[in-house]
């Protein structure tokens, strides 16, 4: 069985400037552009069948790159959406870490249970996103399948996972569809 071709999606406005985005809708960045055209190009000839894509607008601009240069037409899917940050969306990080220290510490250790900003836990997001997963592997039939996608996301399902803008890993299918979730979640950088 073929395995998923996790992307990060591209540069948005909200990365340039330093915000926790969580599920704040932000265009791709002009960097952010060229970001994704460049990825597209890398990605063909890759045997991508189909490719789905977070409904959150950076998402979905580097998906529409994608599928423009293989030909596919991107599925948004909105249970591929970031973590539900709450209250923390849209604000710098220095800002977060001030105000929420606690929390804050907690989310950037990676504990799995911490409510990043009264939003999601990365638990919740990976029961989540797994839902979704496990439909596209039942449809994709063997297939290839690519999926754009943000770093809390791809954090919720591989603990520790380094991606940047306009990134992708190959992932196992039981990587991502094991049962269970870790302990902790482990890892640097925003989400």
């Amino acid at each position: 069985m073929s395995d998923l071709l996790a992307i990060r999606h591209a540069e948005s406005t909200m990365n340039a400037l330093g915000l926790w985005q969580g599920q704040a809708d932000a265009p791709l960045s002009e960097r952010g552009q060229e970001q994704a055209r460049t990825l597209a190009e890398g990605l063909r000839g890759r045997g991508i069948a189909a490719l789905l894509s977070s409904d959150l607008a950076r998402a979905l601009e580097t998906a529409r790159a994608v599928g423009e240069a293989l030909g596919l037409e991107p599925l948004p899917e909105r249970g591929l959406r970031e973590m539900d940050v709450g209250q923390w969306s849209a604000r710098p990080h220095a800002e977060i870490q001030e105000r929420w220290p606690d929390d804050y510490q907690r989310v950037r250790a990676g504990d799995w249970q911490a409510r990043a900003g009264g939003g999601e836990t990365r638990r919740e997001v990976r029961l989540r996103v797994q839902d979704v997963l496990e439909r596209v592997q039942r449809e994709a039939d063997g297939q290839r399948v690519a999926v754009v996608t943000h770093l809390g996301v791809l954090r919720s399902l591989v603990p520790g996972i380094q991606v940047g803008n306009a990134e992708c890993v190959e992932l196992a299918w039981h990587e991502v569809l094991g049962a269970g979730a870790p302990e902790a979640v482990v890892g640097e950088g925003p989400l």
